[in-house]
């Protein structure tokens, strides 16, 4: 007599960033006022994502620092500059998930290791998502995830600032980083 055990193994997916179709977006306070919103258009990754378990997923991210836009070309010069991102030396800014942990139907928390400026700190971003998947019009599979996270630039060594003659200082400390990505499955 033999018995037949049976393991059901789940298959992670791997899908890749579409940065035609995905953010990656700051905001900061500028004179202690309002608002600077701020935006990389070149960004890259890989999502394997575990359906079965989405404990089980990672993602990577990359994204090219030279390639950020404020829409204000000498704010851009300067935050490309060695006051800031210093784009020279640190051409590019990264995530690499470290722990996926699901908080209800549609909440993820993503914590990781994220460096910024040569500084590797652990973040934990706030993800929705992934929405279902569907189909583009030329048969690739789609899905998208939103994510946010808060900052301080301080700790990844973005500590240039100017103090106003009203008082208080010319930029915030505190960053929002919002991720709206689209990512498409691997063949």
């Amino acid at each position: 007599m033999s018995t037949t055990s049976t393991t059901t193994q789940t298959a992670a997916s791997t899908w890749n960033l579409d940065p035609v179709h995905s953010t990656a977006e700051f905001k900061v306070r500028h004179m202690m006022i309002s608002n600077v919103k701020g935006q990389f258009t070149g960004i890259s990754g890989v999502l394997t994502l575990d359906e079965a378990n989405v404990a089980n997923s990672r993602v990577e991210a990359t994204i090219d620092a030279t390639t950020i836009t404020t829409r204000e070309a000498q704010r851009d010069a300067h935050l490309k500059s060695a006051d800031f991102f210093d784009v020279e030396q640190f051409p590019a800014l990264s995530f690499k998930s470290t722990k996926v942990e699901p908080k209800g139907d549609d909440e993820v928390l993503v914590t990781g290791d994220l460096t910024i400026h040569g500084i590797t700190k652990p973040v934990v971003f706030k993800v929705e998502g992934p929405t279902a998947a569907g189909k583009d019009p030329w048969g690739n599979t789609r899905i998208g995830v939103s994510a946010v996270t808060k900052i301080n630039r301080k700790d990844f060594g973005l500590t240039w600032n100017t103090a106003l003659e009203t008082g208080g200082i010319l930029v915030g400390e505190e960053v929002t980083i919002t991720l709206d990505l689209q990512f498409v499955k691997a063949s």
